[in-house]
């Protein structure tokens, strides 16, 4: 049995509809002001902000999207691969999951967009039902239990990631024999580190990515075609 690991950015999800963040076409490439409805410093102490950081989750096509080729591959080779496999990830649009990875085997470095989080007493609601709220009028739903401000169950800018699970990522690319970096920049830390703690500890390190990454220099193999396609493949031959 082979331990592999794969670490997904936000290019697995843009044949979901999920725009990426830091491509040629990319959100903030796009509208670099929409970065600051997405910083926490920003968001807590504006009001206008959080209003319009709502307004634009109404628009965002995470809980739209649906699991694309690249997702689905995944979750067929946890299925019949007989390997073993863990699955981190930069994105927060939970499509790992739906395509039917083990809620288990996924770590969701940056949270979750599918849910809300309260500030003040961490209570943790559904991001439909907030959406909700918002449709019916409220410009900035607060929390239900005690009344601070809501936020998505995201890292924002500004924010630590979990010191707990990035432990875990940590201690996964240290243990794993085949790491695949797919669709992320590696620009990103610390999550991007883990492909070079990877390498360093003996890990095959593979990195599927349209455009070059800082990681390039210590991978094993680099691949360039269109993740819908190259991922599948390159899933096949690590049976």
């Amino acid at each position: 049995m082979t331990m592999v690991a794969i670490l997904s950015g936000a290019g697995i999800s843009t044949d979901s509809g999920i725009p990426d963040y830091r491509g040629p076409n990319g959100v903030w490439r796009q509208d670099p002001e929409a970065e600051r409805l997405v910083t926490y410093g920003p968001y807590m102490a504006d009001p206008e902000i959080r209003r319009r950081s709502w307004r634009m989750r109404l628009d965002g096509p995470v809980l739209k999207a649906e699991p694309n080729v690249a997702h689905r591959a995944i979750a067929e080779y946890e299925r019949t691969s007989g390997n073993a496999l863990r699955v981190i990830t930069q994105n927060v649009d939970g499509l790992h999951q739906a395509a039917g990875v083990s809620e288990r085997k996924v770590l969701e470095l940056h949270g979750s967009a599918r849910s809300v989080v309260c500030t003040a007493c961490h209570a943790r609601s559904s991001m439909a039902e907030a959406l909700d709220r918002v449709r019916a009028g409220e410009n900035d739903p607060d929390c239900r239990v005690c009344g601070g401000i809501l936020k998505s169950a995201t890292v924002m800018f500004g924010q630590r990631l979990d010191p707990v699970l990035l432990g875990q990522a940590m201690s996964i690319a240290k243990a794993t024999e085949v790491f695949v970096a797919v669709g992320s920049s590696l620009q990103v830390q610390p999550a991007a580190s883990l492909a070079g703690i990877a390498a360093e500890h003996g890990a095959r390190l593979i990195i599927v990515n349209a455009e070059a990454t800082p990681y390039d220099p210590v991978a094993d193999e680099l691949v360039r075609e269109p993740i819908g396609t190259a991922l599948p493949a390159l899933l096949d031959r690590l049976r």
